[in-house]
């Protein structure tokens, strides 16, 4: 009896041990609504002016981030339309658009580093958007909070598929 509460105690050690495994893989993720959103694709493109474009997918939807420049800084939203939050799904077949804009929601998205050799971008983001599309469902105000995007590879306009922005 002895020699089986031993082997018991010892399995229950050795199955409760975990190793947290970290990763530096280039990521987007963020708490919508206070469930965790991450993009299983995640891009960042640099248009002629400097601006920046962050976009990542999940299976239907899209989360684009827009600023006015790659500056370490923080961008605030819903104050113009070149900085602002924009986020796409469907449900049962019916778009649905939330985004930021002049006097439309409010966060902000703050650039902590942006390497030019590497061309990735790292920083954080937050937001509530409003809902633009005239459709009955789905709730009038979306939430991002502790939002992350991590050394997301940058690409020139150039490579931009059409329709990124839509």
């Amino acid at each position: 009896m002895k020699k089986v509460i031993s082997l018991f105690v010892l399995i229950i050690l050795l199955t409760s041990c975990s190793e947290d495994i970290l990763t530096n893989n280039p990521s987007l993720q963020g708490l919508r609504d206070n469930l965790l959103w991450r993009a299983n694709d995640v891009r960042g493109y640099i248009r002629a002016d400097n601006s920046l474009v962050i976009v990542g997918y999940f299976q239907s939807e899209k989360l684009i981030l827009a600023t006015t420049s790659t500056n370490s800084q923080t961008y605030p939203l819903g104050t113009s339309d070149s900085k602002k939050a924009k986020f796409k799904y469907s449900i049962n077949g019916q778009e649905l658009i939330y985004e930021t804009g002049i006097g439309i929601g409010d966060g902000e998205i703050k650039i902590s580093q942006y390497d030019p050799t590497n061309m990735t971008v790292t920083g954080t983001f937050r937001f509530n958007a409003e809902k633009t599309t005239d459709n009955p469902a789905g709730d009038e105000i979306l939430n991002f909070q502790e939002g992350n995007f991590y050394k997301v590879r940058v690409y020139s306009i150039d490579s931009m598929p059409l329709g990124t922005l839509d």
